[in-house]
């Protein structure tokens, strides 16, 4: 398993990581706890050293679940968690309600300075590796909300700081007053924005590390989501426009186009859009959801895959002629 730096934070980790958001079961159609926490040991067991969880993802839940795996293993992890997404207070941004009542975006220092706390205890551990801000708000000043930060770096709490679901914009108004080691945003074959906005080329240049979550586009790009499976109610991809008929029609035809070159690797069509993903300039990382030991497996053998520029090139010609709608 190949590693890369999380920007200048000195720390490494592994380049395909394991997405928690799944795992929490809201908005996934619930959680099998027990095969979750197997899902993150078979994932550190098969090289994958970066863990990626958040508060919001099962409202605690996630993290709980995360913290039960590694226990015992946690000097094996890189492990990343997230801040900004309350229901403690309605203070912020009202983001939507979910079971817990309002859910607020709000990165206000006492705010943080609560859930990092709460954060760790539930990890069970006495540090968070990478701490991000998980969706950006109007009502605090990103000065105030990096100076928290800064300080929970100082007092050992955290040992390098994140952002996530920002635009350029936004990450150079907290470089005024602070590093930002990583950048997390979707990004996928089929979500390009980073690309065409210039917001990988900054971060490249500025030395941040990009995570990708939802590469795999929630299941899409496995070639495992047939045009006619069903979803249960609570679960997201339940009448998304992207998970259509006639999309899911469309993806499994680009996944035919691209059979000989996974065949010539030996690998799946998740672990080829893994090795894809983690090939674009800039993007450094790639946060992969995994229920099941079985799935932890198979990601993390995207992970030393290393893929021509031909047949980079031969990809970007199928995804053209096939991407849905």
């Amino acid at each position: 398993m190949r590693h890369r730096p999380l920007g200048q934070s000195g720390i490494e980790a592994s380049v395909v990581g394991l997405g928690a958001w799944a795992i929490g079961g809201f908005n996934w159609g619930g959680t099998d706890e027990e095969a979750a926490v197997a899902a993150i040991q078979t994932a550190i067991d098969e090289g994958i050293t970066l863990i990626d969880t958040a508060p919001v993802y099962g409202f605690g839940l996630s993290e709980e679940i995360c913290g039960k795996a590694i226990e015992g293993r946690r000097d094996e992890v890189v492990l990343a968690t997230k801040c900004g997404i309350v229901w403690h207070t309605q203070r912020g941004d009202h983001f939507f309600d979910g079971p817990p009542g309002p859910v607020y975006r709000y990165l206000g220092r006492d705010s943080i300075r609560y859930e990092i706390e709460q954060s760790l205890r539930r990890l069970r551990t006495d540090r968070i590796d990478l701490l991000q801000t998980h969706w950006q708000e109007a009502t605090t000043r990103r000065e105030e909300t990096m100076e928290a930060l800064l300080e929970l770096k100082a007092e050992g709490k955290i040992r390098a700081i994140g952002v996530s679901n920002c635009d350029v914009q936004q990450i150079g108004e907290y470089e005024v007053a602070g590093p930002v080691d990583v950048d997390q945003e979707r990004f996928s074959m089929l979500d390009r924005r980073l690309q065409r906005n210039g917001q990988l080329a900054y971060c490249r240049e500025h030395n941040i590390a990009v995570f990708a979550y939802s590469p795999l586009e929630q299941g899409l790009l496995t070639g495992k989501v047939s045009a006619d499976r069903g979803f249960p109610e609570g679960d997201l991809r339940r009448g998304s426009a992207r998970f259509s008929a006639e999309n899911r029609q469309r993806i499994l035809a680009l996944l035919e186009d691209l059979k000989p070159i996974a065949d010539r690797h030996g690998l799946t069509y998740g672990q080829l859009t893994i090795a894809w993903t983690v090939a674009q300039p800039g993007l450094t990382h790639a946060l992969v959801g995994a229920r099941n030991p079985q799935q932890a497996k198979e990601n993390a053998g995207g992970g030393d895959a290393q893929l021509t520029e031909d047949e980079l090139a031969q990809i970007e010609e199928a995804v053209a002629r096939h991407k849905p709608q």
